[in-house]
C-alpha cells in the first residue's frame, strides 16, 4: 500500500484545514445525529483504545467511516462479524472463532495498521493516520481533491471519489460524513479537547447520554510569566482586535496579557495569583 511521509509540512496542512474547516449547513443535523450517537458509545471505544494508547475518539472516527456505528460490524471494513473478514483486509482476525466480538475485532484492525505504536495524537497526526486508514490515493493520484474519508460535509470537499477500487470520477460525490468533520463537531461541543502545544489529546470525560458544555475541561492558556506557546500568541492576536487593548504577541500569557484578558472577560487568566 502507497504511503506517505507525515512531514512538518504535512502537519501544517493538517492543522490549517482542521482550524479553517466549516460543516456545510445541509449536513448540521446529520452531524450532530452521529456526534451524540458516539457521545453514547464512549465508553466502548475507550475500552479498545485505551490499552493500546490510542484515542478513543479515533477509533469513533473509524467506526462510523468503516461500519456506520454498527457494532455487529468489523472495524477493519465494515463486513459483518458472523464471519471472518471477506473484503481488504481479508480473513481477519486471523485468530479466534466466528461470531467474534466488536472489541476483539476493533483491536485486531488497530493493531493490523499499528496504531498502538504512533505517538503523535495531535490534531494533526491524529488525521493523518485517518486518512492513511483508509489510503492515499486521493493524495497520490487526485491531489486536487481532498479526501472525502476526512472532509465530506464540510467546505473542503466538493466533488470526485473512487467509485470502484481504480475507478475514479470526478463527478461523483461521497454521502458519507467525513472523519475530520466528525472530530470538528466534537471538539466544538468540547467533547474532546485537542492540546496543541502538547501534541496530545486531552479526553473530557462524559456522561453516556449527556453533551458536554462548552468552556468546560482544561483552557487552553493559563497565566504564566516564562513559558511560550503559539495558543497563547492567538489569544493575544484576538484580544489585540479589540477596541483599547494593546498587547505584544510573544506567546507569553503574563500579567499584561491576563490584564487584558480580564478587560475583556471579566476574569484573569487561570492561575494568576491575583484570580
Amino acid at each position: 500500500m502507497a504511503t506517505v511521509r507525515f512531514t512538518p509540512a504535512l502537519h501544517a496542512e493538517y492543522q490549517q484545514l482542521f482550524d479553517c474547516c466549516l460543516i456545510h449547513p445541509g449536513r448540521t443535523a446529520e452531524v450532530e445525529s452521529l456526534v451524540a450517537r458516539i457521545a453514547r458509545a464512549q465508553p466502548r471505544y475507550e475500552q479498545v483504545g485505551a490499552p493500546l494508547g490510542i484515542p478513543w475518539c479515533v477509533v469513533a472516527a473509524i467506526h462510523c467511516m468503516e461500519g456506520g456505528l454498527n457494532f455487529k460490524t468489523h472495524l477493519h471494513n465494515g463486513d459483518p462479524l458472523t464471519a471472518r473478514t471477506v473484503h481488504v483486509p481479508a480473513g481477519r482476525p486471523r485468530l479466534g472463532s466466528a461470531p467474534f466480538t466488536w472489541e476483539d475485532s476493533a483491536t485486531d484492525a488497530l493493531c493490523l495498521r499499528n496504531l498502538q505504536k504512533w505517538s503523535d495524537w495531535s490534531i494533526s497526526g491524529l488525521l493523518y493516520q485517518l486518512e492513511g486508514y483508509n489510503g492515499f490515493g486521493y493524495r497520490l493520484h487526485h491531489p486536487e481533491v481532498r479526501s472525502p474519508y476526512l472532509w465530506v460535509g464540510s467546505n473542503w470537499y466538493v466533488s470526485g471519489k473512487y467509485v470502484a477500487d481504480g475507478t475514479w470520477s470526478p463527478s461523483a460525490v461521497s454521502k458519507q460524513c467525513g472523519a475530520a468533520v466528525l472530530l470538528r463537531r466534537m471538539a466544538e461541543t468540547n467533547l474532546v479537547v485537542f492540546a496543541r502545544d502538547g501534541g496530545l489529546i486531552v479526553d473530557q470525560p462524559t456522561a453516556v447520554g449527556t453533551k458536554p458544555a462548552l468552556g468546560e475541561g482544561l483552557p487552553l492558556v493559563t497565566y504564566s510569566k516564562r513559558i511560550r506557546s503559539e495558543t497563547a500568541a492567538e489569544l493575544q492576536r484576538a484580544l489585540n482586535r479589540f477596541p483599547g487593548i494593546f498587547v505584544k504577541v510573544d506567546g507569553v500569557p503574563g500579567d499584561l496579557t491576563s490584564d487584558a484578558f480580564r478587560r475583556l472577560s471579566g476574569h484573569y487568566l487561570q492561575e494568576d495569583p491575583r484570580a
